[in-house]
This record gives C-alpha cells, structure tokens and sequence, in this order.
C-alpha cells in the first residue's frame, strides 16, 4: 500500500485539524484533540469500496469524542487538560461504522433468514419483510432522462407506493426483485422530478432527487447550508446554576447521567449507545404500535433499558414527565416537530428546567439540518445520500453514469458519533457554566463534512476498485441496499477477514431479553484512567419498564 503514499493513518490526523477549524469547542477540548491522539492501523489504508474517507473522519470524529470525555474526566478529578493518552484503532473504527452488519443474535447475523427467530417483530406494517413494499424506498430513475429519484416509504410504504398508482401490496410478483424493480421502476418513470417532488411534498414523503453535488450546491438550500459548522452546541437557557458531574466509582464518567433517548433506526440510537459506553443509563422509549426495523435493535440497543409509552395518552405522558424530572439528557431522532408538537421540544423542556432548577442537555438529530428550505423535511440516511450528492460518488467510483447508494448506513453511524459529541459537549457546558443546551446533529452536514475532507486519490480509488470486484462494479442504482452491502459484505469478509475477528473487534454478551447470546462491536476508543465500556447487553424495543430503576438484570458479558 506504501506504494500509493497513502497513510489513512496521516490523513485522520489532518482532518482531525479540519473539524476542529470548522465547530466551536471550548479549549479543554481542543487542546486534547491536538495533542494527545494517537492513531493506530495494522493496514494504514481504507476497506470500503468507497471513494470517500469515511474510516478516516470517523477516526477523527471518534478522536474528538474522546477529547471531550477526556475533559469531563478532568472536571472530576482535576486532572490538567490534554494529559490523558488516548488511542483510536482504524480497524475498530471501521468495524463501528458496519456494526450492523457485525452484530449477531443467537448467532446470526443480519442477512441472516434464521435471525427472524430471535427478533422481536416491530417491523409492524411489513415495510422490511416484504420485498415489494421493502422496495418502495430505493433509487429509480424518472421520466427525465438520466436524472433519478429515491422514493422512501420509510416505515410505512402504502402511502409512497399508491402516489404513484400502485397497490400497497403485490403477492403476485411472488418477492422477485427483479420483477418488483421493474414493476415500481415503471411507475417512476411516468414522472418527472417535479412532479415526484410536488406528489412527495402533497404526502409528506421521504423522497428526494439523487443531485450531483454540484447540482446540491446550487438549491437554496446548498447555498444556505455549505458553509454552516456540521454540529452545533447552543444555549437554551442560562438561568439554571452549574451541575458538575458526579466523581465515578467505576471509572465511567457518565455514571449517574440520565439519557432519554427518543429515536429510531441506527444514527439517534448511536447516539444513545455510544453515551451508554461511557456510563450513561440510557432508557430507550418508543411508543406502542410504533414500527421499527428489528434487527438494528441488536447493535443500537447496546447498553440500554428500552420502554414502551403513549406519549398521547394521559397515563403515558404522566409517565414520561416523571421521567424528565431526573433526566439529563434528551436525545430526539424524530421527524422535525414531532416532539414539539406533543409538548416535548427543546424550548418547553428549557421550562422545566427554571423549575427544577438543573439544566437539560437536549440533542437533535435528522436529514436536512436546521436553517433552510429542507429543514423540516423527513429523511434517512439514503436521502442524504442521494440530496448530497454522496450517490453520484459512488456511482462514479464504479464507473457508471448513474447515483448508487454506498453499501452500509457509515453516514448513519458517523452522524450518530456526532450527536455524542454534542451531548458530552453539552454536559461539560452544563458542568462548567450551568443552562441547558441545545445540540444540533444531522446526517446531511455529516456528508458535507466528507466532501470537505475530499475523496481519495486517484490512485486510491483505483486500488479500492480492483479490490471491490467485479460483483460489486456490476451494481446498479435499482439494486437494494442490502444487497450493494451484502456484496460489499461477502467481499470484505474474503479479502480482510481481520475486520471480522469477533475476539478482537466484538464482544459478546447474554441477554436475559433476547434469550440468547448478542455479539456486538465493542467501543473504539482507548482514554487512559477512563472505563469505556458497555454495563449491559442489548435487548429489543420496550423490554423494560418506563422507570430509572433499572436493577442489576441478568445480562452478563462472555
């Protein structure tokens, strides 16, 4: 690989230095994040058949984490600032930004058909199970020529698939990929852009154009966005004294810190499992009739207890407001106003704040940011993909004229490391100066926080292509995701079988939820006089009551 004069190693050090030109942090942190980090790699060269330096940023994005656990850990035992070693792996870093596709229940894995067994189902209107309402969030190309469109059904696929004149179901395609793509692709292709985005605005869709980035930079809300910091830490109030954290016992820095995480699908529950990792309880509340993937459950739930309540119902909402008194953290993944409109949002949670007297720390995190045109429009990750102009990329990478999602949610995992950040930053904020504050996260300034890193060289690319294979280059924009992963999967496994040593990059636990063993990634990162580490396994959605009592369970690490 020297041959190329590529160090990934070299390269994180240098956007490490980026990020912290582009957020505001308070010194502590930054003089942690300068001179204390070191990187380490037994390959010092990328894995992703990829052209953007997704390990790289999410090394040093994993360096910045640690920095600000570094200066909570200094507040609680006057340590001087920077003096802490600390030590971030690539490889662990990789590992972190598949983990889906690493973790197993029962000893099986996500593409796994067995799995279903273990899985709690919340996947409550077949949006996952069937392959053609699964289909009804992917890329098609329109009725303009060379210029596509990812629909999203997200949860729900009737309402996307019936704005463009088909049924909510279709056993008779008998779960064919082909002939569903075909089928759907059809129907795509009566529309223009335009009238995609006037009927998916009408519905409140998912969906957007795939854009160049380029073409990204010239909407409104490119222009709004592109030179805006990728996270924001602001105060919501500042009336409320100053809470330091208490001193652990266990050398978990977040031990005693109440984080209420109200998210689904991967980049809000990063959020909250990579809080529990360093000592945080962390209850996961969701609402009953409320669907979810299943099995991103197994890796997302790492570390928690997880509740069920009706934040609509009186009983519900009595229960969630005896569990704000305590909380300290409120993580919100939902779509812009969801928990505003229910009473929840971060002004109204500022309220209780004065009357309690300790301050919140309040994260969000979604597609489009919070300034602009976009800003209140739903997404996932796909869809920051596509808006940002990270499809066309990786289209281009393959040698096609024509967006392909990247294979595995990185933006996902990386824009979770994010809202981490934000919160820790938060909690030093609400130690050092009282208030609450406001964390701002979202998954499309996480890919344009890729492109100002940049792509790899050419040289780079070229060797990532070769190793891909021609599987990987035969894929298409109308190929699912799970399938451009699992084909990226198959190949890693036989080219860097290193990336999925269990011993090495997991660790496995029981959990008294699932009944069954759960392999997980283990946390990236090494701080010294710092535990990072998970104190319970993971469990599905709603296996616990809706309190802060979570007792000593009966999970326990193999």
């Amino acid at each position: 690989m020297s041959g190329h004069g590529y160090s990934s190693v070299q390269e994180t050090k240098r956007i490490v230095d980026l990020v912290l030109q582009l957020v505001s942090l308070p010194p502590e942190i930054r003089c942690a994040a300068e001179r204390n980090v070191s990187f380490t790699s037994s390959r010092d060269f990328p894995y992703f058949p990829i052209p953007f330096k997704e390990t790289e940023l999410g090394a040093a994005l994993k360096a910045i984490e640690a920095s600000v656990a570094c200066a909570l850990a200094d507040l609680q035992d006057g340590g001087s600032p920077g003096s802490r070693k600390i030590t971030v792996n690539l490889e662990r870093t990789t590992a972190f930004l598949f983990q889906a596709y690493l973790a197993t229940v029962g000893g099986c894995g996500k593409l796994d058909s067995e799995v279903k067994r273990f899985l709690k189902d919340t996947d409550l209107l077949q949006a996952q199970s069937d392959p053609y309402r699964r289909m009804s969030a992917n890329l098609y190309e329109t009725k303009d020529k060379g210029k596509y469109y990812h629909i999203h059904g997200s949860l729900e696929a009737s309402t996307t698939l019936g704005m463009i004149g088909l049924e909510p179901f279709r056993p008779d395609l008998g779960g064919e990929h082909d002939a569903i793509v075909e089928t759907i692709g059809a129907h795509v292709k009566k529309y223009t852009v335009d009238e995609l985005e006037q009927m998916n605005t009408k519905n409140r869709q998912a969906g957007i154009p795939a854009l160049t980035h380029e073409e990204f930079l010239q909407t409104p809300h490119g222009k709004t966005n592109i030179n805006l910091p990728p996270w924001t830490v602001d105060s919501l109030e500042s009336s409320t004294p100053p809470h330091p954290l208490s001193k652990p016992t266990d050398g978990r820095i977040l031990s005693g810190i109440k984080v209420l995480e109200l998210c689904r699908i991967i980049a809000g529950p990063v959020m909250g499992r990579i809080l529990g990792e360093y000592g945080a309880d962390v209850l996961k509340v969701t609402g009953p009739g409320l669907s979810d993937v299943p099995f991103f459950q197994v890796d997302g739930n790492m570390g928690k207890r997880a509740a069920e309540l009706d934040l609509k119902s009186p009983a519900g909402r009595r229960a969630f407001e005896r569990l704000l008194e305590e909380a300290d953290v409120v993580l919100d993944g939902y779509r812009p106003g969801a928990l505003e409109g229910l009473g929840y949002g971060p002004r109204a949670l500022a309220e209780v704040a004065r009357r309690r007297g300790k301050g919140f720390v309040y994260v969000n995190e979604n597609c489009f940011g919070y300034e602009g045109e976009w800003a209140g429009r739903p997404g996932w990750q796909q869809i920051a993909d596509c808006v940002s102009g990270v499809a066309w990329e990786q289209g281009k990478f393959m040698g096609l004229d024509e967006p392909v999602v990247p294979p595995f949610p990185i933006s996902d995992y990386g824009t979770g490391c994010i809202g981490a950040i934000a919160a820790m930053t938060g909690l030093y904020y609400r130690a050092t100066k009282g208030g609450s504050w406001h964390g701002k996260a979202s998954l499309m300034h996480y890919d344009l926080l890729l492109f100002k890193a940049g792509k790899y060289p050419e040289a780079v690319q070229e060797e990532l292509r070769r190793r891909a294979g021609e599987d990987f280059l035969a894929l298409r924009h109308s190929h699912s995701v799970d399938q451009i992963s699992g084909t990226a999967l198959k190949n890693m496994k036989a080219q860097f079988p290193e990336l999925f040593d269990a011993d090495k990059l997991c660790e496995a636990w029981y959990s008294d939820a699932y009944k069954a063993d759960v392999v997980a990634v283990r946390p990236v990162v090494e701080i010294e006089g710092v535990e990072v580490a998970f104190k319970r396994a993971s469990r599905p959605n709603g296996s616990d009551p809706a309190t802060w009592d979570f007792g000593p369970g009966l999970d326990y690490r193999k």
